[in-house]
């Protein structure tokens, strides 16, 4: 079975699993999954995220001897696949207590949802889920009877954005908020500046290691197998219009750009703008371009992008996707959800889109992500919640932090292929300016 795919019993999908009463092998029923009998599978594809994760199952190594999150109470919304789950069981094995929902109705993997629910994660997610769904899964997540969340693990901001709305009084018993999405990171700056954030936030979107690999890389090489999965599209000779020229706009140019398509680039950010001129790339309005492309592909992180003037004036049959966290950047609203082909203007022109994913993250809504680079972002995830849990009191201030650059740098050099040879060729002075401890258990010494 292809994990994109997301093995299903099509015998259930008439079922919502909200009105399924399912259990584990335990006889527990703290979950709510697709199928919980699609454990087994979901468990192979864990195992092997694993093998590539080689990163984060050392962390896991080293620091689940001194359990330097026991006690935490994190309570998480993010993408819901097998390299989150390497994360979650991670998190667990070094002493947390967990509670997961989805960030995306699309992207769930239920098998490896099904897999961990097995193991005991109260999981509350499943591939399709409605909007009144999500919410729902997250709620489940944060209002439980005789537990109290005290770290909360974002991507997107909805579920700090729910806390905040429905259950203000959590944030007393809050620690930290650890945000990965630029999304959710512009959320928590909205709030700071309000003098609404009541808790201290690590803004991982911008460090390095989330930025410079996962942000590039890990989109350069999937936008492709998304788009192909779904629209099999030929893009040599293509004309395409990248808005957004960041790191996730760069990945997707160069991506698009080595695979012979005509690549165009929006951009209102001026030095953003002159990296994609100095690259090759012709620098336009996509008001001047919207007519002749085969191709649009939105990742600002902002909204209204494309709209519906856009979408009217496009040739037939353009593809037009998003690459950001939220669906707003496409005017959706004006789109029937019903099907593969949305129709704009006269009846002979109409724009495709990937009905999987109905203008939200195309990668991950559509097919799956590279296990290595999602490695590096899952470490930096982990070692921020350890930061941030284990601080003590008075270092972090009531506002969003970035990570420390020794932090960024630790994550980086466990990465290297060779790893273990270079932790023995450190000086002293080395590896205490890295944070590492060559012969001793994980003590990272990042101040």
């Amino acid at each position: 079975f292809a994990s994109a795919a997301s093995y299903t019993d099509s015998s259930d999908d008439e079922v919502s699993p909200r009105e399924k009463q399912q259990t584990n092998s335990k006889g527990s029923s703290n979950f709510c999954v697709k199928n919980i009998k699609q454990a087994e599978f979901g468990r192979r594809e864990i195992e092997i995220a694993e093998q590539d994760m080689s990163a984060l199952i050392s962390l896991r190594k080293r620091a689940q001897g001194e359990k330097p999150l026991a006690g935490a109470k994190i309570v998480g919304c993010t993408h819901i696949t097998a390299q989150t789950a390497v994360l979650i069981e991670t998190l667990c094995a070094l002493g947390a207590q967990c509670r997961w929902s989805a960030c995306n109705i699309y992207s769930t993997q239920n098998e490896v949802a099904a897999a961990l629910a097995e193991a005991g994660v109260a999981v509350f997610a499943w591939k399709g889920e409605s909007e009144d769904d999500f919410w729902w899964c997250i709620d489940r997540c944060v209002n439980v009877d005789g537990w109290q969340a005290n770290m909360i693990l974002d991507d997107g901001g909805d579920l700090t954005h729910w806390v905040y709305k429905k259950y203000p009084s959590v944030f007393k018993k809050i620690r930290g908020i650890v945000e990965e999405s630029v999304t959710g990171v512009h959320r928590l700056y909205q709030l700071s500046k309000a003098g609404k954030l009541c808790v201290p936030a690590m803004n991982v979107n911008d460090s390095v290691t989330k930025q410079k690999f996962d942000n590039l890389y890990c989109c350069r090489e999937s936008i492709l197998d998304g788009l192909k999965r779904t629209t099999d599209v030929m893009f040599g000779g293509k004309q395409v219009v990248v808005c957004g020229y960041g790191e996730v706009g760069k990945g997707c140019c160069a991506a698009l750009k080595a695979l012979g398509a005509i690549v165009y680039v929006t951009e209102i950010d001026p030095i953003c703008a002159l990296q994609a001129c100095m690259d090759g790339f012709r620098v336009v309005k996509l008001s001047e371009v919207i007519r002749q492309v085969d191709v649009v592909i939105t990742c600002t992180g902002n909204k209204n992008v494309v709209t519906r003037e856009h979408l009217d004036r496009m040739k037939n049959s353009c593809i037009v996707c998003n690459m950001g966290h939220s669906n707003t950047e496409i005017d959706v609203v004006s789109a029937s959800p019903s099907g593969l082909w949305f129709g704009f203007g006269s009846m002979s022109s109409s724009v495709l889109t990937p009905a999987s994913s109905q203008g939200r993250l195309l990668n991950l809504s559509c097919s799956t992500v590279p296990t290595f680079v999602l490695s590096i972002t899952a470490t930096t995830q982990a070692l921020a919640l350890i930061e941030l849990y284990n601080a003590p009191e008075g270092r972090y201030k009531q506002d969003v932090y970035l990570l420390p650059k020794k932090m960024d740098e630790y994550v980086a050099s466990l990465h290297l292929p060779s790893f273990d040879a270079h932790l023995t060729e450190l000086t002293d002075d080395q590896a205490k300016y890295l944070g590492l401890n060559k012969n001793g258990p994980f003590k990272p010494n990042y101040y």
